[in-house]
């Protein structure tokens, strides 16, 4: 299996595989779950902290940053060692520090541990990615990371929902401990199932990192792919960062409430990402990216003029259902375009991307912080922003490219 690409992805193959791949989802899911399940506990989190939900916020904030810097630190080390060998390593980072989280003593420690907790989630970010791309074309990778998006939509359902009721019955803390024993768990899994795609290669020197990084961004493919992908998920970041104080303090919804409205969006995205899939039977990657993204900048619009309206609930929750639903034809199509001409460098092109999509992720969970001081409508309006910017900067980058890039 570790020499060859598949030409497709369909259920019918091996079970071994199959179990490999849902691997693959669960650990691309570690990051979100991470973050979803703790966002309905920020309320008891400042509490417990005698601090205030902006504070809180900026533990969020940490987390997307660590992940940019993470993801840079194992591209070339799986290139180099193989997969498995740095997976290891970061998911022993994350169980550490999430035990760490869970002893944190004030909401500064924890700001500061959730940035380390986020760069041992990234591991498994970059290789999973990386692991797709040894196995798959262009074209049936597009088609696993719809899946792998089907099994990482579970997290935003079940994990608030989950988060809550763990809050509510053991506190805060337990969310911490629990996500440190799923982290030994994969593990153990890792080392039974997931085979070594990628073996160790002599040639590769961590020391030329930096150079092997410029080289991928000098491809113009995988910038423009990864740029667009990074800016229209944003969009999704801004919602994780700025939703619980527009919705839970802005329009009084109880925990209870927000993680079914957050469980409710995560459909939308498994959904259009399932239709993706489909999709890509019919119809190149690209071309699907083509029409999904002025869809995307369009209820981008509609989110712009609902927070300059100052719209009730229902004229905030309609854009941002189609925005987080269209981003299951955005997302899958640009990573796959960005991966397309990276073979050779997967695991680097992987973590380039992953790094380029949370930096702007930061900036913009740091945006919503800010601006939320200003209005109560600041996931909105950034949200607004997002589609936009990201097709603008998908047209401008345009250039001929080969039918097979994507």
């Amino acid at each position: 299996m570790s020499g060859t690409q598949r030409d497709s992805f369909t259920v019918s193959d091996s079970a071994r595989f199959d179990f490999v791949v849902i691997i693959l989802a669960l650990l691309t899911a570690f990051a979100p779950l991470s973050i979803d399940m703790y966002l309905p506990a920020f309320t008891a989190i400042a509490a417990d902290y005698q601090t205030d939900t902006h504070r809180v916020e900026l533990s969020l904030s940490a987390f997307f940053f660590g992940l940019f810097i993470g993801q840079l630190l194992y591209g070339t080390a799986t290139d180099k060692f193989g997969r498995k060998k740095p997976l290891y390593i970061g998911l022993a980072i994350y169980v550490v520090t999430s035990i760490a989280c869970a002893w944190a003593p004030d909401i500064e420690w924890l700001i500061v541990l959730r940035f380390f907790q986020a760069i041992g989630a990234c591991a498994g970010i970059v290789i999973a990615r990386a692991v797709v791309r040894d196995l798959y074309t262009p074209q049936a990778s597009a088609r696993v990371f719809s899946f792998l998006i089907l099994v990482m939509g579970v997290a935003p359902i079940l994990a608030p929902l989950f988060g809550n009721y763990v809050t509510e019955w053991f506190g805060w803390r337990a969310i911490f401990w629990i996500v440190s024993v799923l982290g030994v768990a994969c593990a153990f899994v890792i080392h039974l199932v997931l085979p070594e795609t990628r073996g160790r290669r002599y040639d590769v020197r961590m020391r030329h990192s930096g150079r092997t990084y410029w080289d991928v961004l000098k491809d113009r493919s995988f910038l423009r792919y990864s740029l667009t992908g990074g800016i229209a998920q944003a969009g999704l970041f801004a919602y994780i960062t700025g939703s619980p104080l527009m919705f839970i303090e802005l329009f009084n919804f109880t925990p209870s409430a927000y993680s079914w409205l957050f469980g409710a969006n995560a459909v939308g995205i498994i959904g259009f990402s399932q239709l993706n899939g489909w999709l890509l039977k019919y119809y190149p990657a690209r071309k699907i990216l083509n029409v999904s993204l002025p869809i995307l900048a369009v209820v981008s619009v509609g989110m712009a003029v609902a927070a300059y309206v100052k719209a009730p609930v229902w004229g905030i929750l309609v854009p941002l259902f189609a925005y987080i639903s269209t981003l299951g034809l955005v997302f899958p199509n640009a990573m796959a375009g960005a991966l397309a001409n990276q073979q050779e460098r997967a695991g680097s092109a992987s973590a380039v991307t992953g790094s380029l999509q949370f930096l702007i992720a930061g900036l913009v969970s740091m945006g919503v912080n800010s601006v939320s001081g200003l209005t109560d409508y600041a996931m909105a309006w950034v949200i607004g922003s997002t589609g936009i910017i990201a097709v603008v900067t998908y047209w401008l980058m345009r250039y001929e490219e080969p039918e097979s890039a994507a």
